[in-house]
């Protein structure tokens, strides 16, 4: 078998392996993409409840406050109560009007905080929804991706086994260059030769489509030389039917 035969079953058995490969690819992907927003729903609501913590402590340090100044403003009214003068009295009066007006600043700002800590609560609950429904399809995906794995394993095993057995008579430095074609080109690694002009003898490179004149790929034809395209530089091989009508001439 000549060296563009042998590249050629390489090339069919790697299309193979990573068509295979592709549909699990594509499930992992996706799998991927379930696990990433679901992390973005976790991390929204860890700083949800973060900001609800603040807030509750807050709301904590002002109903203190608010405790305090009841307490103060009791005492005071107490002190009201016996003062000995005009004046006495005038001072824990405004002292008291001073405390008052301070309570209600920190009872408006209980309000205030506790109508905010409401609406972070609403928004945990629906993370907390979003996060089940997320979930589902999270356990779905896996599921899906897990099945595909188990699906090609058996196939892939076997095109790994024909992989290894169809590199051993290439050449190391033709599989190296190969080899590295296919990581730049993938599934252009390899191309056939068209047909341009069969009585001009003139033909196109099956993956660029720049021509190729019949010089260029004598060797190819003849004895099935390694020969790459001057374009796109893809390894050239010819399709069995156009090999077989090119025999005799070859022969000659």
């Amino acid at each position: 078998m000549d060296v563009t035969s042998q590249l050629l079953k390489l090339f069919n058995v790697e299309k193979q392996i990573r068509g295979l490969k592709s549909r699990l690819t594509s499930a992992e992907r996706f799998l991927a993409e379930q696990n990433k927003q679901l992390q973005a729903i976790d991390t929204r609501k860890s700083t949800l409840e973060s900001t609800l913590k603040q807030l509750q402590v807050g709301i904590m340090s002002a109903e203190g406050e608010v405790a305090r100044l009841d307490a103060r403003m009791d005492a005071i009214k107490k002190s009201m109560d016996s003062a000995q003068t005009n004046k006495e009295y005038k001072a824990f009066l405004t002292e008291h009007s001073t405390l008052k007006a301070e309570k209600d600043r920190h009872e408006t700002t209980v309000l205030e905080t506790m109508g905010k800590a409401d609406e972070l609560r609403k928004q945990i609950a629906e993370a907390d929804a979003q996060r089940a429904e997320r979930e589902k399809v999270r356990v779905v995906a896996a599921a899906d991706r897990e099945a595909r794995a188990t699906e090609i394993q058996g196939r892939l095993n076997e095109l790994t086994a024909e992989r290894a057995a169809a590199v051993t008579d290439i050449p190391k430095d033709t599989l190296t260059l190969f080899e590295r074609l296919l990581q730049q080109r993938g599934e252009d690694a390899m191309a056939a030769i068209e047909v341009l002009d069969r009585r001009r003898l003139e033909f196109t490179c099956g993956a660029c489509q720049m021509t190729l004149t019949m010089d260029a790929i004598n060797g190819l034809l003849s004895n099935g030389k390694l020969t790459r395209c001057n374009a796109c530089g893809c390894v050239l091989y010819v399709e069995k039917e156009l090999a077989e009508s090119f025999a005799p001439a070859a022969r000659k």
